[in-house]
């Protein structure tokens, strides 16, 4: 499998591979923070919980990223699942954020 974003050195140990698993889970748990800062603004333009649940919006994202997962060699069904799951939570989140600025614009 390719991936043309950062190229695969190989490892001599478990240990190798285990400390990239670690960089890049660090990695990536940085870009949750990012995109989830991103989620909780998009609240605010939102004025219905259909607005968050946006299921074409969902379907449009996943047909951009399994794309993109074909175009970098990455496996493009385990890349679905992750993004279904990962979009699913945001949503959930992003239901709590809108329903809380709701809640605080009613009472102003």
């Amino acid at each position: 499998m390719s991936n043309s974003v950062n190229p695969i050195q190989p490892c001599d140990s478990i240990e190798q591979v285990r400390s990239n698993i670690d960089r890049i889970d660090q990695q990536i748990v940085a870009l949750l923070a990012e995109r989830g800062a991103y989620v909780k603004q998009a609240a605010t333009f939102k004025t219905s919980t259909a607005d968050v649940r946006a299921p074409q919006r969902v379907e449009q994202v996943i047909g951009k990223v399994v794309a993109l997962a074909h175009s970098l060699g990455a496996n493009p069904t385990v890349t679905e699942q992750v993004y279904r799951a990962l979009i699913s939570g945001f949503i959930d989140s992003e239901l709590a954020e809108h329903a809380a600025l709701q809640s605080s614009a009613s009472k102003a």
